[in-house]
């Protein structure tokens, strides 16, 4: 999975405000735009992010491998019909298209956690949003990226011991219920393990959070998000 890592790239010496205002941008612009064109553009855009934060897109698309399944079933469920012909491609084109659109986000996404801290994302949130809203989102946003890690090493733990006792051979059914009984029985244990481990170390709503400051190789990305936002409009 996908998690910072540091380095000296141009992506990890931004401000986080300007890669969140970015990320924003991008989506809106891609969710605006469905002719083909403009998805070549975006595709186009996507590499770039992906070098600046030295991101091979192999394991970007590795690591969202999950959500695969749900962006191929949108154009298969849409092509399929009730007679003949069955399956009708034309009716999965712009489910397709929407699917990749998606898949986009998720890449540029995957740039982002690679070239941000936790606490500079926590940071940027809680000085972009004023008040307990911006807090709560961005305890929030801190807990999900330093708690899903550990979810899905537990999952991963889980599926490695039923096989190792023969479990895989089972029904799907029966595989599938196993594990997401003992998958939420290990999310309430580090539930648990968390709210302890916070009031241990006195749990501040409002940390001393690292500081932020806009620097001039933050203007080209500011100026892109502005344009990307406007082109969403076009």
């Amino acid at each position: 999975m996908l998690s910072y890592e540091p380095d000296g790239t141009i992506a990890h010496r931004l401000d986080p405000r300007s890669k969140l205002a970015f990320q924003a941008a991008f989506a809106l612009t891609a969710l605006a735009h469905t002719e083909p064109r403009a998805l070549v553009a975006l595709t186009a855009v996507t590499a770039l992010v992906l070098a600046c934060a030295r991101v091979s897109p192999w394991r970007a698309l590795y690591a969202y491998r999950f959500a695969f399944p749900v962006l191929l079933a949108g154009p298969l469920v849409a092509a399929l019909t009730l007679g003949a012909p069955w399956i009708d491609l034309e009716r999965a084109v712009e489910p397709a298209r929407a699917s990749y659109r998606v898949l986009l986000i998720l890449l540029v996404s995957a740039a982002y956690v690679r070239s941000t801290p936790v606490r500079d994302s926590r940071a940027a949130i809680q000085r972009t949003i004023p008040g307990k809203a911006g807090q709560l989102l961005g305890i929030g946003v801190a807990l999900v990226f330093r708690f899903l890690p550990v979810l899905r090493a537990d999952l991963r733990t889980i599926r490695a011991a039923t096989a190792a006792r023969l479990g895989d051979r089972r029904g799907p059914v029966d595989r599938a219920e196993r594990l997401g009984t003992l998958g939420l029985a290990r999310v309430v244990a580090r539930a648990e393990t968390l709210s302890l481990a916070l009031q241990a170390r006195c749990f501040s709503w409002n940390p001393t959070l690292p500081p932020l400051a806009f620097a001039r190789r933050d203007v080209p990305v500011l100026a892109a998000a502005v344009v990307l936002s406007l082109s969403a409009f076009v």
